[in-house]
């Protein structure tokens, strides 16, 4: 098992199956799982759906709240995973504002299989290649970070256990600062 509390932020762009991902892992591990877009405010859902891409001023408030999930789980000695984008290295440096220790769970996948996974969608808010292009521009691969780094070519029970091994053999290891 994982030294406890723990910290584990699965990202990666629309359509990598974060939420999916998170979530069964959160449930093997027995904890809480937060999916970071039930988060976003009004005004976000509604730019997004409107094929507007966000800014750094626009996410600013909804990465705060996600660093205090972190803050407030590591306050009260419980562990959590939070399912976000988490697409730039200073969004993932708030984040670690409230979770020294985060564990990155990078989930990747080519630019076809994405937008497959996007367009299959029902009833979600980001849609459509203009959105992931814009995604895949920002996106700042952690790979200084001390990532785990998982292609989302493989099934979700298949990444979940890499991120279950990964994550109990890497325990001990911190990121570089």
């Amino acid at each position: 098992m994982l030294t406890s509390p723990y910290s584990i932020l699965v990202m990666g762009t629309s359509g990598s199956g974060k939420s999916l991902i998170g979530d069964m892992l959160a449930k093997r591990l027995g904890v809480r799982f937060i999916d970071a877009d039930d988060h976003h405010s009004p005004a976000n859902v509604a730019k997004m759906s409107n094929l507007i891409p966000l800014t750094d001023d626009d996410r600013a408030d909804w990465l705060a709240t996600l660093s205090g999930f972190y803050q407030q789980a590591r306050d009260n000695n419980q562990d959590l995973v939070i399912g976000c984008s988490a697409l730039k290295k200073r969004y993932r440096d708030q984040l670690r504002l409230g979770a020294p220790e985060l564990k990155i769970i990078y989930l990747h996948g080519d630019y076809d299989l994405l937008l497959e996974r996007i367009k299959g969608r029902q009833g979600h808010f980001f849609k459509g290649d203009s959105m992931l292009n814009s995604q895949l521009r920002d996106l700042e691969i952690p790979v200084d970070e001390g990532a785990i780094r998982l292609d989302i070519g493989l099934s979700a029970e298949q990444l979940v256990e890499h991120a279950l091994l990964s994550l109990r053999a890497n325990q001990d290891a911190s990121p570089p600062p």
